[in-house]
């Protein structure tokens, strides 16, 4: 179990705990509920890149108290 802190670069910063296997998908699946938003209307950057849904938190190398941009569509 690892923790990711997310930031919505407005003063709100977000810890949510999943697995390193989980999916951005699932990742932002679980931010939605803390938030209280629609997954689909959910950006995850780290950095200058945008996070695809498919692709697994291990694969992006995001590890315990990495923390990512949030982003609203």
């Amino acid at each position: 179990m690892i923790e990711i802190i997310c930031n919505d670069r407005l003063g709100k910063k977000v810890r949510v705990k999943c697995e390193p296997d989980d999916t951005i998908g699932d990742f932002k699946m679980l931010l939605a509920k803390h938030i209280g938003t629609d997954p689909e209307k959910i950006v995850l950057k780290k950095g200058t890149s945008t996070l695809n849904d498919r692709v697994t938190i291990d694969d992006y190398e995001i590890g315990n108290g990495s923390s990512l941009e949030l982003y609203y569509r």
